[in-house]
């Protein structure tokens, strides 16, 4: 019965896990949701990269929290990590989509990247979620290799031109990031297709 009890507090996807941050962000507060599922090196924007936990220290939750729920999701090919995108609300009216990079350790899933882009058309009216997951084939001769690994917390603080990089631990999934001095940001999202890494998602936010 132990068990069975502990499967089921499990979130089995990422996409659960998604939903269920955004249903405790309405349970319990906004920026306590995001504490509570925030990896220790998760990094959002405001416009510059900030490291959630320390942007998100102390801060008083909103009277009212908005609203998101996934319409597509992207997903490594040994379920470890995925890339969620979806639209989000305030007050019920779309304003934009949420950008979110989930990583599953030992049982646990934990956000490590979240931004904001502007609302694609369409998704404000989307209900199902698309779930798209990368080959597990071995990678061909010579295909093209994936971004390379995240930097480091130290190099994430001090790089100038406020950059980062990300993997899953198969390699079969990746992103990257820039915000530009101007606050313009760009994500881009590759997927392993069995012979080639194909973009699936880029964002290109313009300067706030």
């Amino acid at each position: 019965m132990l068990s069975l009890l502990l499967f089921a507090a499990t979130l089995p996807t990422a996409v659960d896990a998604e939903r269920a941050f955004a249903r405790d962000a309405q349970l319990h507060g906004q920026w306590t949701a995001f504490r509570k599922y925030a990896d220790p090196d998760a990094v959002m924007f405001v416009p510059q990269a900030v490291w959630a936990h320390e942007f998100l220290k102390d801060r008083k939750d909103p009277p009212k929290s908005v609203t998101w729920r996934p319409t597509q999701s992207w997903v490594s090919c040994d379920g470890r990590t995925a890339v969620n995108t979806g639209p989000a609300f305030r007050d019920g009216k779309a304003y934009g989509n949420f950008n979110t990079v989930w990583q599953r350790e030992k049982r646990d899933w934990r956000w490590v990247y979240d931004a904001g882009s502007p609302l694609r058309a369409g998704d404000a009216g989307k209900r199902q979620v698309i779930v798209r997951r990368a080959s597990c084939r071995a990678k061909a001769p010579g295909a093209p290799v994936i971004p390379p690994p995240a930097l480091t917390p130290k190099q994430a603080r001090t790089n100038p031109e406020d950059n980062g990089r990300g993997e899953s631990a198969d390699k079969t999934l990746g992103w990257d990031w820039k915000v530009e001095k101007n606050g313009a940001h760009h994500f881009r999202v590759f997927l392993w297709t069995g012979s080639r890494y194909a973009q699936v998602l880029y964002n290109n936010v313009p300067p706030q």
